[in-house]
């Protein structure tokens, strides 16, 4: 009974999806009343005609969305390009944490457009990157997220790890993300000795942040990268 219920409720879909089409409704809006995905809706509608009239309505609909589809990135570029000149900006003044903590994300941070990610296993490195996030960022730790990645056998347990980052980042339990808990491979077992603590991973959601950081680099080192503001 359930198999026929589940088949006749999408026979009904299907129905329903097709006479959305014969009105004239995109794909994207059918997909969307109907909660389905928008290959199914296609699929389901591809043998529905439309009349002249309802092509040329939808063919317009497509282009308002790919034009205003093209303001939204094109404005997003320009915000990108704008926290860069900020940290370029920023650069030229004589601040050695900032130019410090610049130089450190650019040699182990992860290059992501829109959040500052930094991983090490070294606590005073993972510090003072903290430090840098806190006093030339103003980042609060509400906003800072923390994961470990480690390996277990070594006398601690995964809670003992955690809360010892947290202690030596004196960060609160709130910011804590889940871990990933590797297990040894049996080829790798006794050649050497994981890290007890494993590498803790601080991540801040921010484009306007790290882009700064992008401009800043950039400013120090006399570079240029636009591809960190495509």
């Amino acid at each position: 009974m359930r198999c026929e219920h589940v088949f006749v409720h999408s026979v009904e879909v299907r129905e329903r999806a097709c006479k959305l089409r014969s009105e004239g409704r995109s794909i994207k809006a059918i997909a969307r009343e109907l909660h389905i995905a928008q290959s199914t809706a296609s699929l389901w509608v591809s043998d529905v005609p439309l009349s002249e009239e309802q092509r040329r309505r939808l063919d317009a609909l497509t282009d308002r969305q790919r034009a205003g589809l093209r303001t939204q990135v094109q404005r997003a570029r320009e915000a990108r390009l704008d926290a860069q000149q900020l940290g370029r900006l920023i650069a030229r003044v004589d601040y050695p944490l900032h130019w410090a903590g610049c130089m450190l994300f650019w040699a182990e941070g992860s290059k992501n457009r829109n959040s500052v990610i930094f991983t090490n296993s070294d606590d005073g490195m993972m510090r003072f990157f903290l430090r840098f996030l806190r006093e030339c960022y103003d980042v609060p730790d509400e906003r800072v997220r923390l994961s470990i990645n480690c390996f277990l056998g070594n006398g601690k347990t995964l809670e003992e790890i955690e809360a010892w980052w947290l202690k030596r980042l004196e960060l609160p339990p709130s910011c804590l993300r889940k871990a990933t808990v590797n297990r040894p491979s049996s080829a790798s077992k006794g050649v050497r000795k994981p890290l007890v603590h494993g590498t803790a991973r601080l991540a801040v959601g921010s484009t306007r942040i790290v882009q700064s950081i992008y401009g800043a680099i950039q400013e120090y080192a006399g570079i240029e990268r636009p591809e960190w503001a495509a």
